[in-house]
């Protein structure tokens, strides 16, 4: 008896999750997190497959998300006096070599061009897997005195690095970014830079994407390639994997002396920039998707939301026209309040798939407005935070739709952020350490900081370090000793380390 009962329990737990994929057209994150992910991705609008081995195709949903990225963080980079510029796609081969430890980290993930029609190339060029090479180059034309820094460049547009399993908007062989590319006259300037940097990312996710994310800096093992220090804004997935957000790197002179990038200082002597270089790429959309995102699709913050508010009318075939026209005024009065909002004018629609579409892009707020509704003065307004509806006056929802959206905001960032604290664990030995890990947690740990130690911690629990957290971050900041869970020597950083398996 106790057999049979063990037995009929999963079965009717997957009927349930079967008509839930049915209903709302996705596989529950319970059932299947990946297939869920990259249903969202493609019955969302946001992106699709490409004939193009391992590149995606931004559709006109998910390129209206980027917009809305490029166009704050522009703003800001623009605020603090960065210009932008633009540099070619192809970079020459030499570049790339020039700097030992950069070609070591990328030399497996580069494209390259042999030929231009029939013509073989005497030197073959490199599709930019990033740019520090080439505008190194060109700066070194450019600086001359202490009187032309600091260089403060930044440039949008895509870059290519190979990927054997790809994933849309996480890993992709061309993805979309912008690179951040500073040089200055001293090692504090420039080190200011890539913290000013790694705060804005940091302020980006936490107040536009509702992200809680831990700022800190890698361990060498992880360190961008080239760097003499990687900071990074890290987050938690609603599957418990970590996602590197967005980095800032600390260059030293590396490139500067790779390039002859050198200036006169105020005393006639002759020195070498300091240089910095930071992003973030079109991952962060695969971050908001996998941060907020439920058993009916996405959820978006409303911050971020290329459309804020949906209008759906609700009416019979003979006066549907009308109730169209009744939303778009509506939508009118939502727009005076600087409200992004569109009218579904589909007309030969179902409003249940309207509805169930709508959840599944996750626009923050529904409106149903039906020619009962209209005699009566009053809306129907739901949240995508919510299974409930509400009945409002006209006058009463366009009024309040600013603190609606604010409360939806908050909510979601507090949601993300108690899951974070929630599933991140502190341990003290290696069995807790492997037994959180492999529960699909985050761990706070004491580490040597040897490579090796990190590699074969790597090699048993699929986890690396994530990064050491910062004295002033938002999380898991608090200044500790102890001896390393993995070798028992002395930890190194005097704080606990997060590790967890990544994306």
């Amino acid at each position: 008896m106790t057999q049979e009962k063990t037995q009929t329990q999963p079965k009717q737990a997957q009927q349930s999750a079967d008509k839930k994929a049915q209903q709302y057209g996705v596989t529950p994150q319970s059932v299947d997190f990946n297939d869920w992910y990259n249903e969202v991705v493609k019955k969302a609008d946001l992106a699709d497959n490409s004939p193009v081995a391992g590149a995606m195709v931004m559709k006109p949903y998910g390129s209206a998300l980027w917009e809305r990225i490029v166009r704050w963080l522009d703003d800001e980079f623009k605020a603090r006096d960065h210009e932008s510029l633009v540099f070619p796609t192809l970079i020459p081969m030499s570049f790339i070599m020039k700097e030992a430890d950069h070609v070591e980290g990328f030399a497996p993930e580069l494209f390259t061009v042999n030929k231009i029609g029939t013509e073989v190339l005497a030197e073959p060029y490199v599709l930019r897997p990033t740019s520090e090479t080439i505008i190194g180059h060109m700066w070194s034309g450019w600086l001359n005195s202490y009187r032309d820094l600091p260089f403060l460049h930044y440039q949008w547009g895509s870059v290519f690095r190979a990927e054997l399993r790809t994933k849309a908007f996480l890993r992709t062989s061309e993805f979309y970014w912008h690179e951040g590319h500073t040089a200055h006259a001293s090692a504090e300037e420039a080190q200011g830079e890539v913290r000013m940097i790694l705060d804005l990312y940091h302020q980006f996710c936490r107040d536009i994407l509702a992200l809680p994310v831990v700022r800190g800096e890698k361990t060498a093992s992880e360190r961008f390639a080239g760097a003499t220090s990687t900071y990074s804004i890290e987050g938690m997935m609603r599957d418990g994997k970590a996602l590197q957000a967005g980095t800032s790197h600390y260059l030293g002179q590396k490139f500067s002396k790779a390039f002859g990038v050198k200036f006169q200082t105020r005393d006639q002597k002759e020195e070498f920039a300091y240089t910095t270089s930071w992003a973030i790429s079109s991952r962060i959309i695969g971050a908001l998707i996998m941060t907020h995102g439920d058993d009916k699709g996405l959820m978006m913050p409303p911050n971020i939301a290329p459309t804020q508010v949906i209008i759906i009318p609700v009416g019979r075939k003979d006066n549907f026209d009308e109730m169209v026209a009744e939303g778009e005024k509506l939508a009118a009065e939502l727009r005076s309040q600087g409200v992004r909002v569109k009218v579904d004018k589909r007309d030969g629609v179902t409003n249940g798939f309207k509805y169930n579409e709508w959840e599944l892009k996750g626009i923050p707020v529904r409106i149903e407005l039906g020619p009962r509704d209209l005699e009566q003065g009053v809306v129907v307004v739901k949240d995508r935070t919510s299974d409930d509806k509400e009945t409002l006056s006209r006058e009463e929802a366009v009024s309040g739709i600013t603190a609606r959206l604010d409360a939806i905001q908050a909510f979601l960032l507090k949601r993300a952020t108690d899951f974070m604290l929630d599933n991140t664990v502190t341990v003290d030995s290696y069995d807790e350490f492997k037994a959180a890990i492999e529960a699909g947690k985050w761990v706070r740990a004491f580490h040597s900081g040897d490579p090796e130690s990190e590699r074969q911690i790597k090699e048993d629990t699929k986890a690396t370090a994530r990064n050491i957290p910062l004295d002033d971050a938002e999380f898991f900041a608090e200044r500790e000793e102890g001896v390393c869970v993995h070798t028992g020597k002395p930890a190194a950083y005097g704080k606990r380390v997060i590790f967890g398996r990544q994306y």
